[in-house]
């Protein structure tokens, strides 16, 4: 089997959508399915990974969203297309070079499968661009219509996608490498880098993008009405130096972009995992954080109540409830006794999300698309 895969961002950036990427290009090596990647071109000369081949095209910034790409396809991705002779497309979320892929697909008459990463339509609300709000939901179901199938990273975004109009809507989960994020990872070490040398302190710990729609800022509550609390965040991005304004004088620290084995130590070193985000398309780091044997306290979003069971793994509160999450972190720690038990549901929720099973359910949907059979997904 070969497949194109089509992305609007790719190494060297690191995100959700880049990781899920890799870990798919991974996985397609291994099971021996061929495949090339048609990306943006970020400038860093990355032109293989995992067996397959990196097309990069033409991309200006974003004038809208600058950490993005709008790319421009140019004829010569098209004929390395051709000489590659795919057997189906797979375009990760639709908007630039995945419209492309879609155009490619039809040329080229073979099936074009589109997976969701990305909730545009709530990204635009976020910074109050009304209009694009709307424009976006319009285009990504017209979009995602043109595909032959689509795919959702949570039952919550299958279901706004129905509610949207897309027709065709599988559900393809998330997993984690429940190996690599796994509470023997505990580090004192560690615990004492995030928490400022105050390890005998509850450690609260955010992983991710350094962004506004993570809304961040409202972990503030949290270490002004829960006593004997710490924030570690690790990460960076554009909220940056506005957060560090805004967390000056408390228990924060910074802690930069970790990797590998410090990541997988920060998580374990934990005692709370936080993340209260305006919107997700899934959210993998709460799952990170669950193998790693640590409970969540997350707002619903993304696939956050697929994952977190409240009061059994952590706690789920709206978006923009502070005294929602407030009440999640004192409550998971009233009792050291129960925020032991309730990290030792967390993994056992996470072993059950095994990377390789969830990608061999992407293969299967793709076999089903070839075949002309319904989609096991």
């Amino acid at each position: 089997m070969r497949v194109a895969i089509y992305t609007e961002t790719f190494l060297p950036k690191i995100d959700g959508i880049v990781k899920v990427l890799c870990l798919t290009l991974e996985h397609l090596n291994r099971r021996g399915v061929e495949a090339v990647v048609v990306a943006p071109d970020h400038g860093g000369n990355i032109r293989e990974y995992a067996g397959a081949q990196v097309i990069g095209v033409p991309a200006i910034k974003n004038p809208v969203y600058p950490e993005g790409r709008i790319s421009l396809m140019t004829p010569s991705a098209y004929q390395r297309i051709r000489a590659f002779n795919p057997h189906l497309m797979h375009s990760f979320h639709p908007i630039w070079t995945g419209l492309a892929g879609l155009l490619f697909a039809k040329m080229m008459h073979v099936p074009a499968l589109s997976s969701f990463h990305l909730d545009i339509e709530r990204v635009a609300r976020f910074y109050r661009l009304n209009v694009m709000s709307g424009i976006s939901r319009h285009v990504t179901t017209w979009a995602f219509n043109r595909s032959d199938y689509a795919l959702a990273p949570s039952k919550l975004v299958q279901s706004q996608m129905r509610a949207n109009g897309v027709h065709k809507v599988g559900l393809w989960r998330r997993g984690v490498d429940a190996e690599q994020f796994h509470p023997r990872n505990r580090s004192t070490d560690m615990r004492a880098l995030l928490s400022d040398g105050h390890t005998e302190d509850r450690l609260l710990l955010y992983v991710g993008r350094l962004a506004p729609e993570k809304q961040i800022h409202q972990m503030r509550a949290v270490l002004e009405r829960v006593p004997g609390t710490r924030l570690a965040l690790v990460g960076g991005g554009p909220a940056e130096p506005s957060l560090r304004k805004h967390f000056e004088g408390l228990p924060v620290t910074f802690a930069g972009y970790l990797t590998g084995q410090k990541l997988a130590q920060a998580y374990a070193s934990a005692d709370v995992f936080m993340f209260a985000s305006a919107f997700e398309s899934f959210g993998l780091v709460l799952l990170e954080a669950m193998a790693s044997g640590v409970p969540v306290v997350s707002s619903r979003v993304g696939g956050a109540q697929d994952m977190i069971t409240d009061g059994e793994s952590g706690y789920t509160f709206d978006v923009n409830d502070i005294d929602g999450m407030v009440n999640g972190v004192q409550q998971t720690l009233a009792d050291p006794a129960r925020l032991t038990e309730m990290g030792l549901v967390a993994r056992r929720h996470a072993e059950r999300q095994a990377w390789p099973a969830m990608m061999d359910e992407l293969i299967a949907c793709y076999d089903a698309l070839l075949s002309g059979k319904p989609s096991p997904i």
